[in-house]
């Protein structure tokens, strides 16, 4: 037996309309957006009256998509501290190539990206950087130099 693909990645938001404008700005499509409820979404996540809604982010013409999830009932649980380190056991971060690592960034910080570091340069291969999105997601950046 084999894995088949990834399907997707899959990330709790506090304001989904948030996130959809800011991963829609990182260059992601929304595929479509849906309520996920009812006993066969209660049995699949464990949680009982369990309300949420979907939004399904893809990279155009290529493999990759986001499922973000904004929860109604029960509220999502905010952890303590609200912002992890990046290296939190458990949580890390979503990587995206870029061609343009800066231009990116200028164009997510009105969506409010913030850097976690500063941008680096590995050897002469990389620009990186880790920066927080919507909901204190961790966001990677990876423009290939050569």
């Amino acid at each position: 037996m084999a894995i088949q693909r990834m399907d997707n990645v899959g990330i709790v938001v506090e304001d989904l309309d948030a996130a959809v404008a800011f991963f829609t700005e990182l260059g992601m499509e929304l595929e479509g957006r849906m309520p996920i409820e009812g006993p066969w979404a209660e049995k699949c996540v464990g949680i009982e009256g369990m309300r949420s809604e979907i939004a399904m982010m893809r990279i155009p013409d290529a493999p990759g998509r986001l499922e973000l999830a904004m929860y109604h009932a029960p509220k999502a649980i905010v952890p303590e501290p609200a912002v992890y380190p990046p290296n939190t056991v458990g949580l890390h971060r979503v990587m995206f190539a870029v061609d343009d690592l800066q231009g990116t960034l200028e164009r997510l910080r009105p969506h409010g990206a913030e850097l976690v570091g500063e941008v680096t340069r590995f050897e002469d291969s990389y620009l990186l950087c880790y920066l927080r999105g919507p909901s204190g997601i961790i966001v990677a950046l990876a423009e290939q130099l050569s």
